[in-house]
């Protein structure tokens, strides 16, 4: 089956082929109200696909834990190159 086609107006940006670009952007609407409704949509997309995420896994924690790992090692460097050099000494 097809997809049916889709306006100008209610294509994405990036679904817009250059030709069509003049017939895009008279459509949006450039008023105020329109621009905060689209900083919404945008702001809630955002949300959506990074923040309120629906399943977790063990990633986050895995990204925190090399974190710290990662981190502990740059504060410690020092001392522990120290005790490298003082080694056989």
């Amino acid at each position: 089956m097809a997809d049916r086609p889709v306006a100008v107006i209610e294509k994405r940006l990036m679904d817009v082929k250059l030709g069509e670009m003049g017939s895009w952007l008279s459509g949006r609407d450039f008023t105020p109200n329109g621009l905060l409704a689209s900083l919404r949509r945008g702001r809630d997309a955002y949300y959506n696909k990074y923040i309120n995420v629906r399943k977790g896994g063990i990633g986050g924690v895995a990204m925190c834990l090399t974190g710290y790992v990662v981190l502990s090692y740059v504060w410690q460097y020092d001392h522990i190159k120290h005790d490298r050099i003082r080694k056989y000494h």
